[in-house]
């Protein structure tokens, strides 16, 4: 195999192996939701104080919403999820409050 040839075969399985990579993170792909509260941090000024909520909290509540009956069964994070401004950000956000 000549070395152009070579170096074509080499960039093409690269640039297969850069698209099974992306297509797998990509957003909206079928994997499973990480379950990390700390990614509902934007929202933190609206949950606590009483701010309005942010698109990034949205954002990240929307992401999250699979895992907030996890954070309501929470001892340490099932005041937030339940409390007021907790309901008051997901309605906000457009995401249904967790029936657990």
């Amino acid at each position: 195999m000549k070395p152009a040839q070579l170096l074509v075969t080499l960039l093409a399985a690269w640039a297969a192996v850069i698209l099974l990579v992306m297509c797998a993170a990509a957003p909206g792909a079928e994997a499973a939701t990480t379950c990390n509260a700390l990614q509902l941090s934007p929202c933190a000024g609206a949950i606590i104080g009483n701010a309005a909520p942010t698109a990034a909290c949205c954002s990240r509540m929307k992401a999250q919403q699979p895992c907030l009956c996890q954070y309501a069964k929470d001892p340490n994070l099932q005041r937030y999820v339940s409390s007021p401004n907790g309901k008051k950000v997901m309605a906000a956000c457009k995401v249904p409050v967790p029936s657990c």
